[in-house]
This record gives C-alpha cells, sequence and structure tokens, in this order.
C-alpha cells in the first residue's frame, strides 16, 4: 500500500500541474486510505503537500505569464486570512465526535471526508453543465465586483481550511464563471493561491500543535512535485476549452467514491 500511496503522490502532483486544481482531492485519499494516516491529521498534511506542489507550478505559470495578479490579490488574501483562522481556531474547537447518524459513527475525521466530498461534487457539476466562453481572457468577459470577489476568497478559505483542502476545484470555477478568465489563466491563479493559503492554513495547523512526521511528509511533497513538472509539460499542450470539462467530471466521480468509501466504512 505504502508503493501505491506514493504512487498516488506522483499521479497527484500530475494532476495538480494539468489542470490546476484537484491535487488535493487526490492527496487526502491518498494519506487516509493508502498511508493510513489519521483523517484530521491527513487534511493538515494535505495542505502541506498542495500548498508546496502548487508553488513549484505556479513559478512555471508566472514565467509564462499566465497569472492573473489583480485576481490572485482580492481573491487570495481573504481566502488565506479564512484558511488560517479556520486551522487554527475553528477546527482544533470541533468535537471529535458527533453521535450515531442513520447508524453511522459520525466522527470529526468522517464529517470533514464527506464535507470534502460535497464541496467536490458542487463544484464538478457546476464545472460540466456550464460551458465557459471561449472568448473570456484576461481582460474581457464578466468580473465580479470587488466585495463579491472578497466575500467569494472568505468563503473558499473557511470550506478549504476545514477539509484541508487547496482549493482548486473552488477556486478556478470562480475565476472562469465570475472572474471573467480564460481557463489557462484561471489555472495559473489558482495555483499562486493554492500555494499562498495551503502554505499558510497549514502554519495554522503548526501553531494549534499539530505533530509532523516531516519525514515523510517531505517524502510525500518531493514525490507530488516531480508530478506536478510532468502535469504542467503536459498541459501547455492541451487547449484550455477542453480542461474545464475533464476538470469535472474527475472532480466528480473522485467526489463519490470518496462518499462511498465514508459511508461504507463503519
Amino acid at each position: 500500500m505504502v508503493v501505491l500511496g506514493y504512487i498516488g503522490a506522483l499521479l497527484m502532483g500530475l494532476v495538480l500541474g494539468l489542470i490546476g486544481g484537484g491535487g488535493s482531492i487526490l492527496t487526502v485519499p491518498i494519506l487516509v486510505y493508502l498511508f493510513a494516516v489519521d483523517k484530521v491529521t491527513a487534511t493538515a498534511y494535505s495542505l502541506f503537500i498542495v500548498g508546496s506542489t502548487a508553488a513549484v507550478g505556479s513559478a512555471d505559470q508566472i514565467r509564462k505569464g499566465n497569472v492573473h495578479w489583480r485576481s490572485a490579490i482580492w481573491f487570495g488574501v481573504p481566502s488565506i486570512i479564512a484558511v488560517f483562522a479556520t486551522r487554527r481556531w475553528i477546527v482544533p474547537a470541533l468535537p471529535d465526535h458527533f453521535g450515531n447518524v442513520l447508524g453511522i459513527e459520525l466522527t470529526k475525521g468522517t464529517l470533514l471526508l464527506l464535507l470534502f466530498a460535497v464541496l467536490m461534487l458542487v463544484a464538478a457539476i457546476g464545472m460540466v453543465r456550464k460551458t465557459a466562453p471561449t472568448a473570456h481572457t484576461s481582460t474581457g468577459g464578466r468580473t465580479a465586483s470587488l466585495p463579491i470577489t472578497l466575500l467569494e476568497g472568505s468563503m473558499v478559505g473557511m470550506l478549504t481550511g476545514l477539509v484541508g483542502a487547496g482549493g482548486g476545484f473552488l477556486i478556478i470555477p470562480a475565476l472562469v464563471m465570475f472572474g471573467g478568465l480564460g481557463m489557462k489563466q484561471a489555472i495559473g491563479t489558482s495555483l499562486v493561491i493554492i500555494a499562498a493559503k495551503s502554505l499558510l492554513g497549514f502554519g495554522g495547523d503548526l501553531l494549534a500543535g499539530c505533530v509532523v512526521d516531516w519525514t515523510f511528509l517531505l517524502t510525500c511533497t518531493a514525490t507530488a512535485c516531480a508530478g506536478i513538472i510532468i502535469g504542467t509539460r503536459i498541459g501547455a499542450r492541451i487547449p484550455g476549452e477542453r480542461l474545464k470539462p475533464l476538470f469535472g467530471w474527475f472532480v466528480l466521480v473522485m467526489g463519490v467514491a470518496m462518499i462511498v468509501a465514508e459511508l461504507t466504512s463503519g
């Protein structure tokens, strides 16, 4: 299972480099189901792995000019604040057990993973059903007002902070459908936001007393970083409009699989 786990980490980086999100969708299940990491600890580890991997990928996106910095700042700053506060104070304050619901023992870890899966389904449906206008560019298309952008960033930060996700599966739809960005630019901007907020969110875990196996964590991170380098090269050859439905269907399948796994694990 450990070997499969490292193969999965490589695949996680590949997916993150290819579609700019979805990395954490793979990271949390890999840590929980293949490496047998505690569910709550896995959400913390995921932030570090995905944040570090996204930082590697975003360097290449910056070089290519695929980052819309205004969107990264106005969306990213409130998101960073929200995810740090969530990991530092909200997650540690949640009770370990929420009782028995329909015969399922609802623990903090199970609840977080189920919430994670539900968010994946919502984002996936939006990406699959709505087609992004091909005319969208960094300067064209609809652009959300500043208050809405700040609110979206805060909400995404809080939600992804709860489940330990990078949040690309929520950030990319927001940037494409409401921010007026093309898919390629949304991916590059998403990676910058993911890197900053995930690593700072992990800092909130450290301040909250999270115990870290650094040897294991850094090995997984290095493997994922190798994957994102490969994924970025492949993604550069695929038209942006073809990435959106691919991303949506991928998220949908993973979300259903996680819900089934959690509801049948007890």
